[in-house]
């Protein structure tokens, strides 16, 4: 992986800005028009209610709600796209109906609306993706989406909804969704490659001490065993040494004496 496959392109700018437009674009509708779409909703267990896994994250309550999520999303599909732009598109597809099905699934009996679920996925796959490849830059980017939006886990439990207007459950949703992307979706780019000795540019076969155990038909040479001496012979060579040495020894003191 080479920083140079990073390759900003118009669909890192364009594609969050569609995202984010055509959500306000429908809020515009509702107001302008007087219309509520609120029961486009996923609307939990209830055949119906269904309809709201494609719907509901295009839809949101009131201004201060679709503006909270509005930031989040353009910034987390535009690093989405900038990073992982080989499934940046199949995580938004699918992260919207998995995640949907799941908030369908364990929701309260209540409409749950927001493009909330949708940001749950894109951060817990951006951090857990990047952790997982090791690659510094993206776990550089895991770390400032965990500083950025790390506040964001306490809305997947329920007691931090006094009011009981948060869908925990879509949060919660998003963000089993975005981990269980993170493991399955691969990005093959990331992984280190290994090489090994023989597969550098540099490589010389004529010197390697490996290579130089084959032929030149291209049969292994194997090494020659050593030549085992035997234990009398060994002790005797020791002995004799040790004699020549006390010799030396015993003459050279000898002559000292003469002289």
């Amino acid at each position: 992986m080479n920083d140079t496959d990073f390759k900003f392109s118009s669909k890192v700018i364009l594609i969050p800005f569609l995202c984010v437009l055509l959500l306000w674009i429908v809020f515009w509708v509702e107001v302008r028009f007087k219309i509520n779409l609120t029961q486009y909703g996923i609307y939990p267990r209830d055949l119906v209610g269904l309809r709201g896994v494609t719907f509901s994250p295009f839809l949101h309550g009131n201004i201060e709600h679709l503006y909270n999520n509005s930031i989040p999303l353009f910034i987390l599909t535009m690093s989405l796209y900038y990073f992982y732009d080989n499934v940046a598109t199949k995580i938004l597809f699918y992260g919207v109906l998995v995640s949907g099905i799941l908030t369908w699934t364990i929701g309260r009996s209540n409409i749950h609306i927001g493009a909330s679920s949708l940001i749950y996925v894109l951060v817990a796959f951006i951090f857990f993706k990047g952790i997982l490849t090791k690659y510094f830059r993206l776990v550089a980017l895991s770390l400032s989406v965990i500083m950025i939006y790390g506040g964001m886990i306490w809305y997947v439990f329920p007691d931090m909804d006094a009011e009981k207007n948060i869908s925990w459950e879509g949060h919660l949703s998003g963000l089993i969704t975005g981990i269980v992307f993170a493991l399955f979706f691969k990005t093959p780019q990331f992984e280190k490659v290994i090489k090994y000795e023989w597969e550098h540019p540099d490589f010389d076969a004529e010197n390697d001490p490996f290579m130089q155990r084959f032929d030149e038909n291209g049969n292994f040479v194997p090494t020659p065993k050593p030549e085992v001496i035997p234990e009398d012979l060994q002790n005797v060579g020791n002995i004799s040494t040790t004699q020549q040495d006390i010799n030396f020894v015993y003459i050279y003191h000898k002559s000292e004496v003469e002289k």
